[in-house]
């Protein structure tokens, strides 16, 4: 029995493949009708991990003309599952053709929004370039889920290149959106853990002619950045990090900015518990 939720086993992988097997046989049959109403029913379950590995193999069965289709019904489905196991095989098959799976991630992000997240944060991984490119193009859409969107992913790069990130941060960093605003608060706190020699000037100069909005969004990262500054034994907590947040906390104190100074002061009731 195949679990409904949960990682797979090897068990459920052997269970698995001989199901796939058995509608690859409908289709070398030529059973096509048969085979998509199986691989419906296969992939109409709440088990995420079943929808990737089932999507997945799709792109093994040899005739790729009679999967086509078949994928193209199922993209459009009306069971989540189904739709979702469909964009897993055309990441599988477009998976060193990061142009055409993004645009069929355009055409996915509202449908299936979960299984998008998981595909970018990969393409964030292996094509951070042109994942650059294309984010910027979808941080001006007038779409706010797919401005969320754009940021997604986008730690993954936190290393290499912060600068990108913060001023990419900086575009948005006004957006009225609730979801856009979780986004930039979540890829600051990232980006600050890995560079924040970096990070702090720009929140600085964000915070330096602040509305009470982007106060608010730069207090949420803020505090989460100094209550990890006083967390025991928090593994990510670098020496480099603590000390730089301490010493940013108590230069912002002293800030001629009324701004920086109330979260400078803000923040030292934290750090100093």
């Amino acid at each position: 029995m195949l679990k409904k939720i949960g990682r797979l086993d090897a068990e459920s992988k052997k269970e698995l493949d001989t199901i796939i097997d058995s509608i690859y046989e409908l289709l070398d049959k030529g059973k096509s009708s048969k085979a998509e109403k199986e691989l419906i029913k296969l992939s109409a379950t709440p088990n995420y991990f079943i929808r990737e590995y089932v999507g997945k193999d799709l792109i093994n069965y040899e005739d790729q003309k009679q999967v086509n289709p078949i994928a193209n019904r199922m993209i459009k489905h009306k069971i989540y599952g189904v739709r979702a196991t469909a964009l897993f095989y055309y990441y599988q098959k477009y998976f060193d053709d990061p142009d055409s799976m993004f645009e069929i991630l355009s055409e996915s992000f509202e449908s299936v929004p979960w299984e998008v997240e998981s595909i970018i944060n990969e393409m964030w991984k292996r094509f951070p370039d042109f994942m650059k490119d294309k984010m910027t193009d979808w941080l001006e859409s007038d779409n706010p889920k797919k401005r969320a969107l754009s940021f997604h992913g986008m730690e993954n790069i936190a290393n290499s290149d912060p600068g990108f990130i913060m001023d990419f941060i900086s575009k948005a960093i006004d957006d009225d959106t609730m979801e856009v605003q979780k986004k930039i608060t979540h890829i600051l706190t990232q980006v600050a853990r890995a560079n924040p020699v970096i990070v702090f000037p720009y929140i600085r100069e964000w915070l330096c002619e602040a509305n009470d909005k982007r106060i608010k969004t730069i207090w949420v990262s803020m505090k989460k950045l100094a209550n990890i500054v006083i967390q025991r034994n928090r593994r990510e907590k670098s020496q480099e990090f603590v000390l730089l947040t301490q010493q940013t906390i108590y230069d912002w104190t002293k800030d001629e900015n009324d701004n920086v100074a109330k979260m400078g002061e803000k923040l030292s009731h934290i750090i100093k518990k």
